[in-house]
């Protein structure tokens, strides 16, 4: 039987030295961030004097003005909601109102689709091209709406104009772009021309923020360009189209500029063509401000209720898909 050998204690200098004692320092109490709301009213208070200067007063100013009347005989008394009766009565504006509507279905889905097709396109086109072209297709929105409605209506002319001739050269008769038939026509052109590029970059713009791993995806699945295109990138830019839908019919019910310079060369233009246009004549043709007042304000809740129709079918649309 063999003996071990004896156990000896490791020598003081191969035992591992003993960890310092860590020193906790004490925590800083979290400074505390008090708040100033005197110089966040501050801040605020430039932006809501401006606010108030040009939007709040002038409103309120004019709201008091379609609950009055002046009369020469009476003076300035308050007549209450009788402008407002007398603007929902009155033939002239309904008939504005009417050609306006019958404008805005023709002309908001022609601008909108074209519109869609130029984005779908320019999308789809990676050339040094999209880029010039994007520019061109904004330029008219960049020319001001007097002088785009100013040189349409030489255009239009039947004395100088290029297009009215165009059908003699086939043995047809000149075209009057300022005839009654006509007339709408020829102004829905000149505003698809205006704002068709505006509408297309909104598009476009929310094109370049849709993933293109779902391209990817769609062509593995073996879609088409046109597939892609219709079933891919139209649904998902649906909140964009949204937004240029209320935006085209928020413009087209102010309708104004383009008849207001068509007057000029198109007598069929009366002071009612369009509800904006009644409403100015009556105020700086007629002076009777408070009932022009009662017509703007009558006019932009039209605007709000149909605006918020649009957006409430949408909305309900979206939720049940």
């Amino acid at each position: 039987m063999t003996r071990s050998a004896p156990i000896t204690a490791p020598a003081a200098d191969a035992l591992p030295p003993s960890p310092r004692p860590v020193e906790r320092r004490p925590r800083r109490k979290p400074r505390r961030v008090t708040a100033h709301p005197v110089a966040g009213a501050l801040f605020v208070l430039p932006f809501f004097l401006v606010v108030v200067a040009f939007l709040v007063v002038p409103l309120g100013y004019a709201f008091w003005l379609s609950l009055s009347s002046k009369s020469l005989a009476l003076g300035t008394r308050f007549t209450g909601i009788d402008n407002y009766v007398r603007a929902f009565t009155d033939p002239l504006l309904l008939d504005g109102l009417l050609r306006v509507v019958l404008f805005g279905l023709v002309q908001i889905p022609v601008m909108l689709g074209i519109a869609l097709a130029g984005a779908l396109t320019l999308d789809a086109v990676t050339t040094r091209l999209a880029l010039a072209f994007r520019l061109i297709a904004f330029m008219p929105y960049a020319v001001p709406a007097v002088v785009g409605a100013l040189m349409w209506g030489f255009l239009y002319s039947r004395t100088f104009g290029p297009f009215a001739d165009l059908p003699t050269l086939v043995g047809g008769d000149p075209i009057d772009f300022f005839s009654a038939s006509l007339l709408l026509v020829s102004l829905g052109n000149i505003v698809t021309w205006a704002w068709t590029g505006y509408n297309m970059i909104i598009l476009y713009s929310a094109l370049q923020g849709v993933p293109r791993e779902m391209y990817e995806a769609a062509v593995i699945d073996g879609a088409t360009p046109v597939q892609i295109a219709l079933r891919v990138k139209v649904p998902a830019i649906k909140q964009a189209i949204s937004l240029a839908v209320i935006f085209t019919v928020i413009g087209t019910m102010q309708f104004f500029t383009e008849p207001q310079i068509m007057a000029r060369f198109a007598p069929q233009v009366s002071a009612g063509y369009t509800p904006n246009l009644y409403a100015y004549n009556q105020a700086f043709a007629y002076s009777d401000f408070h009932y022009s007042a009662a017509l703007s304000f009558a006019l932009g809740f039209l605007v709000f209720v149909v605006a918020y129709a649009f957006v409430f079918v949408s909305h309900r649309r979206g939720a049940r898909s």
